[in-house]
């Protein structure tokens, strides 16, 4: 009986291959991921992807390649997010209660955070808020605080990443640029 040997794949094969699975992935996949589909060592899937995104970039089209969340996702170019969200007929913040913004952006940029900083922060109670955002999963439990009662402390999740298309929490705006904007 004969082993039928691996025939190796060009470089263009693989890239057509890792982009086929990133667009059905159902979140961001990871290069780990895609070198185990693949069966290929992780640099040449970071050189497929590499080829991939600037194939994107020097089409300039609608669509993008984005490393959200530690992983890799096509999203439409974010230039064009107002025509598309006007074609969705949605808002940025349409689905969250204002209550609900301001405790995740708390959560964001003071994590882990518990419900009594919050308080202190936003002066008002945020329990329903803390409900909504672990319901859609913008945050998780990230265990109790070493102090007085031990308090669940709160942080943003992957998919709070995802949703706003940030590859990690330093993505996010400074404090600094919220404050020019209230000026």
């Amino acid at each position: 009986m004969e082993i039928e040997e691996k025939q190796p794949r060009s470089i263009s094969e693989i890239v057509s291959i890792v982009e086929a699975l990133i667009f059905v992935a159902d979140e961001p996949i990871t290069v780990k991921l895609l070198a185990e589909v693949l069966e290929e060592d992780k640099e040449t899937v970071e050189a497929a992807i590499a080829e991939l995104s600037g194939e994107y970039d020097r089409r300039e089209g609608g669509l993008q390649l984005r490393e959200i969340a530690g992983g890799w996702q096509i999203s439409t170019r974010t230039e064009f997010h107002d025509e598309v969200r006007k074609f969705l007929k949605t808002r940025p913040n349409a689905k969250l209660s204002l209550a609900a913004l301001e405790t995740l952006a708390v959560i964001a940029y003071k994590q882990p955070a518990t419900i009594p900083e919050i308080l202190a922060i936003r002066g008002v109670q945020s329990a329903s808020a803390i409900k909504t955002l672990l319901d859609k999963k913008l945050i998780v439990a990230k265990g109790r605080k070493e102090t007085v009662g031990r308090p669940m402390q709160y942080g943003t999740s992957k998919d709070f990443l995802i949703q706003f298309g940030l590859r990690d929490l330093s993505e996010l705006p400074s404090i600094e640029d919220f404050e020019d904007l209230v000026q």
